[in-house]
């Protein structure tokens, strides 16, 4: 058995630009001296797609990473601080099932069907409004997309959006640890709070409560009922908004620039409805924002190397798709990839914490690819882009783009 010091995995500069542009080169780098296990400033990272897979599902060896990366942040006592060390996944094992049995309850592929009606009308009415410039920032158009419909989920005023979106773009930066943000992060909070606690309100005093059916009439009454905390209450839509905010926009708008350079597959996504959801499974393996964040609950060995307990660890699932021992030809896009159930992506994470908003997630890209694909055509780049840090929410900062508008097609689902 190895120490991490006698192993002397490689170190990983992961909080530089050059990284964050492109970490696939710095992983490739570090597999020839190591090949699932690297150090970086932000704690270990667990990058090869086996490794992943077989350590992450061991949800009894890990804890969730967040009140670690609290301390590295300096945000103690603040009210970022208070609420990432207290969201639903760093709860109480049983509140954690409660509040997690509640949402899966809800979020159901079935649920998620029921819901493509108003994605397609959400898309639609933003597509009325930015496809005929002809010139965008795709990544900001593709911001209110998502933010969209968890306000229309949760019965929350659509026109509140603008308020809320710079808010959601401040908090996603967060897990990039970068502790000069922390002003800027905390105030962001307060406003998406303040947000929240006024829908919670007016709810409550709706006259109409209780005929809506969305999911804050469900987490109000359970609140009311005493099963939930008003406090929790308060942070479990917070949590909703933040999962649901950039992840999603973040996978759309690398999507799209990675269909730029495959006008084909982009033409046939605009008149082949189920074509986009292969075009969006293939995304997810190419591209997601995510790195899950653990903490070591006990000594762990893996393939003959020690995690002490008390570790920092990152799964990087990121990256995990593109793994060369794993996946043939990992760099190509190819929708029409033969997967094998070895082969799935492990884009919204494994075990008792995988992602509840999956279904919902792959029903709006879906829904979004199709119908950006007749509205926004024959797209090229238009100007130069950035990124955004790495871990945090990782992606595109900015995507310029023009392109020919056009009236949307009737989707055809069958």
């Amino acid at each position: 058995m190895q120490t991490i010091a006698e192993l002397d995995p490689p170190d990983l500069p992961v909080e530089t630009p050059e990284f964050a542009e492109n970490p696939h080169r710095f992983f490739r780098d570090a597999r020839k001296k190591h090949p699932w296990l690297a150090r970086s400033s932000i704690g270990l990272l667990i990058h090869e797609y086996t490794a992943i897979r077989e350590l992450l599902g061991q949800d009894e060896k890990f804890l969730p990473a967040y009140e670690g990366i609290v301390e590295v942040m300096g945000a103690h006592g603040t009210p970022w601080g208070r609420f990432t060390e207290e969201q639903l996944i760093s709860l109480p094992t049983e509140k954690h099932r409660l509040l997690r049995n509640t949402f899966a309850a809800k979020f159901t592929p079935r649920y998620a069907n029921q819901l493509r009606p108003m994605m397609r009308a959400r898309i639609g009415l933003l597509l009325d409004e930015w496809a005929p410039k002809g010139k965008i920032d795709f990544e900001e158009f593709a911001s209110y997309f998502p933010i969209s419909n968890m306000f229309t989920l949760v019965g929350a005023p659509v026109e509140d959006v603008p308020a809320v979106q710079e808010s959601l773009e401040t908090l996603g930066l967060a897990l990039a640890m970068d502790k000069t943000k922390l002003p800027q992060i905390n105030a962001a909070f307060l406003r998406v709070e303040d947000l929240v606690r006024r829908l919670i309100s007016q709810r409550r005093s709706d006259p109409e409560r209780g005929k809506r059916d969305d999911l804050l009439d469900l987490l109000v009454t359970i609140a009311d009922k005493g099963e939930v905390a008003e406090r929790q209450l308060i942070d479990l839509i917070i949590f909703f908004f933040i999962a649901g905010y950039d992840t999603s926009k973040n996978v759309l708008t690398y999507t799209m620039w990675a269909l730029l350079d495959r006008p084909e597959v982009y033409q046939r996504c605009a008149v082949d409805y189920q074509y986009c959801g292969r075009v969006v499974e293939e995304a997810l393996r190419y591209f997601n924002p995510g790195s899950v964040p653990r903490i070591t609950a006990q000594d762990i060995v893996y393939r003959d190397v020690l995690l002490p307990q008390g570790t920092m660890v990152w799964f990087n699932v990121n990256i995990a798709g593109r793994d060369p021992d794993v996946f043939d030809d990992p760099d190509t896009f190819d929708p029409d990839r033969r997967v094998t159930p070895n082969q799935r992506h492990v884009a919204f994470s494994l075990g008792k914490h995988m992602c509840l908003g999956q279904h919902i997630a792959r029903a709006q890209l879906q829904e979004g690819l199709h119908q950006i694909s007749q509205r926004m055509r024959n797209p090229h780049l238009a100007g130069k882009f950035g990124w955004r840090p790495y871990p945090g929410t990782w992606g595109l900062k900015g995507l310029p783009i023009e392109f020919t508008p056009a009236a949307a097609a009737e989707t055809v689902e069958a």
